[in-house]
């Protein structure tokens, strides 16, 4: 079928690549590049006996636009599938356009000096993709990614609108350790320790960190503290979605957990500020991150389930009706088939299927769309096929 250039070598790439290889229909030859073309490399060895994919791999900076083309030309992908950082994405998005090459990301661009997940600066290149005749899918990955499609699915099948949504990410998991990040620390950091914020009436609407606390019990993992985040799909699911009044995200997260961010909080270990230390300067949190267990390293130590979906409220045929889409995920069963946790599968193969469904032609429409703008049903089918089945209920507890 093609060719796919995956830029990343993290947790979420080890799985979407593992998946590719899988998958070696669709995806002919897959090229791995990162700034370590070592750990790349060790992929390459790991899976290539196993797999009619041909890997190859490439070190590339991909803050560096020239790179990024140059390696692009010489490489000549269908697609190119960004799982490297979201301060990366634009620069990502540029080599694209250069190249007239798809482009598929599971996060969106945020800049460095601020903790802010918005889709203003992507959605700025509609135009140029448009007369560049090229796609670009934004966020394919579980929230963002699976949850748009998941609302795409229900607009399409169970509603004639969507008043409510309520985005759930219960993570059931237990590492062990006293504290750690299920994904790259900083990002994790910055997002838990950001203002909360919802959609209500077409209007953002601002909370404290961690101010809404709800009880949720989550079928295969139990009852859980969950909390209402900022979380960017919000932002193209109160456009896209028909008859949106209210649209919120909440997220699990322990006690434990809290108590050790709270306190590194207090002393200043979570600042995305540049201090001076020892003549050298240095920002807190990516030495933080640089302390804290290597998020790729938890999977074999991690047991539980993860449950992921949106419950939906709206109207079908006049009359009210509530209806919850969600999946469940083992961490265990995702480390014995991937070598990752069920953090890392649950975006690394929604990644996979986004790549699959722009490279097969499947989904084509010119222009920068977000996932929810295209048709659901071949995607929830791939989920089914590809490890994370989906289960409807539609009798749902709400959240008040």
């Amino acid at each position: 079928m093609g060719k796919c250039m995956i830029i990343g070598c993290g947790g979420v790439a080890s799985v979407a690549i593992h998946k590719c290889c899988q998958n070696s229909e669709v995806f002919e030859g897959i090229m791995i590049a990162s700034r370590t073309k070592s750990k790349c490399d060790a992929l390459k060895e790991k899976l290539q006996p196993t797999t009619k994919t041909v890997i190859e791999t490439a070190q590339v900076n991909a803050d560096n636009v020239d790179e990024l083309i140059a390696l692009i030309k010489s490489y000549k992908p269908d697609v190119v599938l960004n799982l490297a950082l979201p301060y990366q994405d634009l620069t990502i998005m540029d080599a694209c356009l250069a190249t007239k090459t798809h482009y598929v990301d599971t996060a969106n661009y945020e800049p460095l000096d601020t903790a802010k997940f918005e889709y203003k600066w992507q959605w700025a290149y509609r135009e140029k993709f448009e007369q560049a005749g090229i796609t670009a899918l934004l966020g394919s990955g579980f929230d963002p990614g699976v949850t748009g499609v998941f609302s795409a699915y229900a607009m399409k099948h169970q509603f004639d609108e969507i008043n409510y949504i309520d985005i759930l990410d219960c993570n059931g998991g237990d590492h062990g350790y006293p504290f750690a990040t299920n994904f790259n620390p900083e990002i994790n950091i910055r997002e838990v320790s950001a203002k909360g914020s919802y959609i209500e009436d077409g209007k953002w609407v601002e909370t404290e960190p961690m101010e809404i606390k709800r009880v949720y019990n989550f079928k295969g993992v139990g009852e859980k503290d969950m909390y209402l985040l900022h979380h960017e799909e919000l932002e193209s699911l109160a456009l896209n979605i028909k008859g949106i009044k209210r649209i919120r995200f909440f997220m699990t997260f322990g006690q434990s957990y809290l108590t050790h961010l709270k306190c590194l909080e207090d002393v200043g270990m979570t600042s995305i500020e540049p201090i001076m230390y020892e003549g050298k300067e240095i920002v807190p949190l990516q030495f933080l991150k640089a302390v804290l267990p290597d998020p790729a390293s938890l999977g074999p130590r991690t047991v539980g389930k993860t449950n992921i979906g949106c419950i939906f409220r709206g109207k079908k045929d006049g009359k009210d009706k509530n209806y919850y889409l969600y999946n469940i995920c083992d961490h265990q069963e995702c480390y014995r088939e991937v070598g990752s946790q069920a953090i890392s599968y649950t975006t690394g193969v929604p990644a996979m299927i986004g790549a699959m469904m722009i490279m097969t032609g499947t989904w084509k429409k010119p222009g920068v769309y977000n996932i929810e703008e295209f048709d659901p049903d071949p995607f929830m089918e791939a989920l089914n096929k590809w490890g994370l089945p989906w289960e409807e209920d539609f009798n749902p507890t709400l959240v008040d």
